[in-house]
């Protein structure tokens, strides 16, 4: 990965940030830089040597959604809150007024 070497580092006050990568070098040396950003690397690209963005390795995030039985194995071991009823009965009867 010599060929994208030449690269700046932008300091910032906590040290070391991303290694600066100009579009040249990208355009130029792609397979190299998506290695180094599977490698876990973080870049700063550049136009004129300004950043104009971050690129950083992929972080697969866990969907919110769960299936349904998995929900159900989640409910029934954490069970619902015992005075829920006695909570919904006092309020059954209320009215909803739309400020």
């Amino acid at each position: 990965m010599t060929a994208i070497e030449p690269c700046r580092r932008t300091r910032c006050y906590a040290g070391v940030m991303a290694r600066e990568i100009s579009v040249r070098d990208l355009r130029n040396h792609t397979a190299q830089v998506v290695a180094a950003i599977r490698g876990g690397e973080e870049l700063s690209l550049t136009v004129n040597r300004t950043p104009v963005a971050d690129i950083v390795p992929h972080v697969a995030k866990r969907s919110p959604w769960v299936s349904s039985v998995a929900l159900r194995s989640i409910v029934e071991e954490a069970g619902a809150d015992p005075l829920l009823l006695d909570d919904l009965a006092d309020v059954r009867g209320d009215l909803i007024v739309d400020g």
